[in-house]
């Protein structure tokens, strides 16, 4: 492999691979504490070095402070309809309006993320979504929210979020570049969970002592920073390829696309189980911390902050590693060990253990999903990522829908323990299926991300330790 990848690129290819910042062999000779700063200094630069681009300074700000604001009002909102009916049924219900719109939508908003303005389709979203929650914030303070405008809201923001989410995965390489695109993928994934972190923690505070709409009155106002730092930004001048397709033949491109291709297919197929099968046991946090671990709102906030941090761990894990190595491996294994760890949430009955569980969870399943993104970004080429990305969104946010219903329902019939194993144990048996598929799958996602160089479409430096390592 190794003779064949200079080949390929010609001389000595370790020379151009990019490194970590090297040990100063005087700070080395100085001792101890100047040889772990360092070493700390190099780590920094490796997990943060999309930052050095002031587009992605200006999102990453802006989205910390918003994030945090809709986390507060996804926790707010749980505990307000179950407050209001008691059901696990209706709370799945919720979850599936707020998310079926993006499985609808996502085949048109990807066709506009490869023809539109990116960085406007941002705005315009982003806009949409301060609004809503006002309004939600608007009914709940004035004590005239009801559960179908609860309903409806939800319903209008996952048809924002259909358009946001593909445009906004898309925009990243515009932000930063395309060498620097593993890692900002990667930071934005750390930041939206470090905000789910912190959103929950807050909300179960705030609704225990004043209650849900002022969480969603702090999530509309937090929308302001990232508007701000959408508009602040300087962006390349927007031009679209020449349109040679309807765009009924766009769309189906890009689904055909995915579907010859069989390491995203794979991929894709992976993360559609766990969305379905697995992630709505968010949908079901309401019950277990007022029924089974006896918490009531403020146990909430904890248990979802927890997941948070999990997942923000599995997300600066991904930030600091610089090439794709095991990438293939890591995405079955984590969903093994998410399978494992729901198993054991639904089995505590004591709060710490329930707290560890979810923690694994979170880092598992973020380490998962940031993985399968980055890994597919890495393949797709560059006028087929928009469309490419609302397939993903489709299969990751798109299936959940069906996925909190059927636990609304499950939970209803036959409890929340019983659905919560079942649900591991199907995303346990995906992931067995997609390591049984892996000899099939690395050559050709090793082909694809030589495709890729040679079109000049991913960084020589990323490419050549990808090409020859993705394991």
């Amino acid at each position: 492999m190794r003779q064949e990848m200079q080949l390929l690129f010609g001389g000595n290819h370790r020379a151009m691979a990019w490194r970590p910042a090297p040990v100063n062999p005087k700070t080395a000779a100085a001792g101890p504490r100047a040889l772990h700063w360092d070493v700390a200094r190099g780590f920094s630069s490796n997990t943060l070095r999309a930052l050095r681009h002031r587009n992605f300074q200006l999102f990453f700000a802006g989205q910390l402070i918003s994030l945090i604001g809709t986390w507060m009002q996804s926790v707010a909102q749980s505990w307000l309809v179950y407050r209001l009916t008691g059901s696990a049924t209706l709370l799945g219900l919720v979850s599936f309006s707020s998310q079926i719109p993006i499985f609808i939508l996502s085949p048109i908003a990807g066709y506009a993320a490869d023809r539109l303005n990116r960085h406007r389709v941002v705005i315009a979203t982003q806009s949409a979504s301060m609004v809503l929650a006002l309004m939600l914030a608007a009914l709940t303070l004035t004590n005239r929210v009801t559960i179908p405008e609860v309903f409806v809201l939800a319903a209008l923001l996952g048809v924002v979020n259909a358009f946001d989410i593909p445009a906004r995965q898309s925009f990243l390489v515009e932000m930063v570049g395309r060498t620097d695109l593993m890692n900002a993928i990667a930071l934005n994934s750390s930041m939206f969970n470090g905000a789910r972190i912190v959103g929950p923690a807050v909300a179960g505070i705030l609704v225990a002592k004043i209650g849900e709409g002022w969480c969603f009155f702090a999530n509309g106002i937090s929308y302001v920073a990232v508007i701000a730092g959408l508009l602040a930004m300087k962006v390349a001048p927007f031009r679209p390829a020449p349109a040679l397709m309807s765009a009924v033949e766009t769309i189906r491109e890009g689904f055909e696309y995915v579907g010859r291709t069989v390491p995203i297919r794979a991929i894709m197929a992976l993360i559609s189980v766990v969305a379905f099968a697995g992630i709505p046991y968010t949908v079901l946090m309401p019950i277990f911390a007022d029924r089974v671990l006896h918490s009531g709102a403020q146990g909430l906030g904890l248990l979802m902050g927890v997941t948070g941090a999990g997942a923000l761990g599995g997300a600066l894990m991904l930030a600091t590693r610089t090439q794709l190595k095991g990438f293939t491996i890591l995405i079955p294994a984590a969903a093994a060990v998410f399978a494992v760890s729901l198993v054991g949430f639904a089995a505590s009955n004591v709060m710490w253990l329930s707290c560890v569980m979810l923690f694994i969870a979170g880092f598992a399943v973020m380490a998962q999903v940031g993985a399968s993104n980055t890994l597919i970004q890495s393949m797709v080429p560059d006028r087929l990522r928009g469309r490419t990305m609302s397939v993903y969104s489709m299969m990751y946010i798109g299936v959940s829908p069906f996925g909190s219903a059927a636990s609304g329902f499950a939970a209803s019939a036959f409890g929340v323990r019983v659905t919560l194993i079942a649900g591991g144990a199907i995303c346990a048996l995906a992931s067995a299926a997609f390591a049984i598929r892996l000899k099939s799958i690395r050559p050709i996602a090793r082909a694809l991300i030589r495709e890729r160089l040679a079109a000049d479409e991913i960084p020589v430096t990323e490419a050549i330790n990808a090409a020859s390592a993705v394991r």
